[in-house]
């Protein structure tokens, strides 16, 4: 009885003391109180895209301070005046090497909106005869602004005229002007007026002044180009082109690591699905959802092609040599390229990841550590092995790439 006492007197005191300390006015428990119902522990740390910004202008401009004089009213053009690239050809009608030039100049036209072509005569008076009179015809013609249907005439049926003897050609030329829509009495006028003669003359001493050693003579964007041949010409255009679509800065970390995302690739061939893996390669995957979604895949080809190795594609140029004008690091992770149809990043060094990536066609085991795997392809993967084979690297006219017309991105 006593210890019960006992105890009832203690648990008043005890009480009471609780009470003396307490705040005088009722309160809710406040945000300060470390009370947590539910903890969310993140598995992962916030990510940034961390990349380097390259150091090039976003788009190549004419050289100011060419030794060769800028384009102006007088010159003959075709393209757009704000096209990206100006491809200036120095020329003789009658040289087989401008005729040569003349088609490779007609598919470039044909595969890149954003050129500008120049032509500017240059005549070789003392070594081909009719190398003046080809000269006045097309200047004579420009007099009816016509000068680039002379210039077809001239090029096309090349093979009619160049064996002919002055005479005979300065008659052949009459017969054939009507043909493509050029008046020939107006023509032979001012084939034979002094200010057509005076331009023929400017054009050689411009010709002498500049000390041309040898036609063609090509210059893009105000710099001599040495490579005549189709693909090095359209793959320096594609190059200089990209700069309009490269970007500026680097792109934010906008994937959310949670959630899983599927892209899928329209192909002129069928469509090709790849899972995209966050978690592996959240900078790869960043990088490729914003590409996506900016359009900068859109109309780009399958630019390498080999069959039992990959299928490449991701630069809008189609050389293989473009970037989206950064580069990000390259993630390393447990998965390898044991199987057809990993997807990785192609790369030109270490940290060096832009916007390409290619399709296993097989195991590739000495690609294992140097590439990041950042998908797999899910579906389609034989559409990817019907693309049409191509190797930039070897010498030639490549067959044409197929397209990628979109690609969709599915986040769930």
């Amino acid at each position: 009885m006593k210890r019960i006492i006992f105890f009832s007197i203690c648990l008043t005191i005890g009480i009471f003391f609780l009470l003396a300390c307490s705040p005088q006015t009722q309160a809710t428990p406040t945000s300060n109180v470390p009370i947590v119902l539910s903890p969310i522990i993140p598995t992962t740390p916030p990510q940034t895209f961390t990349c380097t910004k390259l150091d090039i202008a976003p788009t190549s401009t004419p050289n100011a301070a060419s030794l060769f004089p800028p384009v102006s009213g007088a010159d003959y053009t075709l393209g757009p005046a704000d096209a990206s690239v100006t491809l200036i050809q120095y020329c003789d009608f009658q040289s087989q090497g401008c005729l040569a030039m003349s088609r490779i100049v007609v598919e470039l036209m044909r595969n890149h909106s954003d050129l500008r072509f120049v032509f500017r005569p240059l005549p070789l008076s003392n070594i081909l005869d009719k190398s003046d009179a080809s000269v006045l015809a097309a200047l004579a013609a420009g007099e009816q602004d016509k000068f680039w249907e002379m210039y077809d005439l001239l090029f096309v049926r090349y093979n009619e005229w160049v064996n002919l003897n002055p005479s005979q050609f300065e008659a052949w030329i009459l017969s054939q002007a009507t043909l493509v829509g050029i008046d020939s009495n107006q023509l032979e006028a001012d084939m034979n007026a002094e200010e057509t003669a005076t331009k023929l003359a400017s054009s050689i001493e411009a010709a002498r002044g500049l000390n041309i050693a040898a036609v063609p003579l090509i210059l893009i964007n105000g710099e001599q180009f040495f490579l005549l041949d189709y693909q090095n010409i359209s793959d320096t255009i594609g190059v200089i082109a990209l700069g309009k679509k490269q970007f500026t800065e680097c792109p934010p970390f906008t994937i959310d690591m949670t959630k899983t995302y599927v892209a899928t690739l329209e192909t002129e061939k069928g469509n090709i699905v790849i899972q995209l893996f966050a978690d592996k390669a959240p900078l790869a995957v960043n990088s490729f959802v914003f590409l996506a979604r900016q359009g900068w895949y859109d109309g780009v080809t399958f630019h390498r092609v080999i069959p039992g190795f990959v299928a490449q594609a991701g630069d809008p140029s189609g050389t293989g040599r473009g970037n989206p004008g950064y580069f990000f690091d390259t993630e390393v992770s447990d998965l390898l390229f044991t199987k057809p149809g990993m997807v990785g990043m192609a790369n030109s060094g270490p940290d060096t990841n832009g916007s390409q990536f290619f399709i296993t066609y097989a195991p590739a085991a000495h690609l294992n550590g140097a590439y990041t795997i950042f998908g797999q392809v899910i579906s389609g993967l034989e559409i990817a092995e019907q693309l049409t084979p191509r190797d930039p690297a070897q010498f030639g006219t490549l067959a044409p790439g197929d397209m990628i017309i979109k690609i969709t991105i599915e986040e769930k």
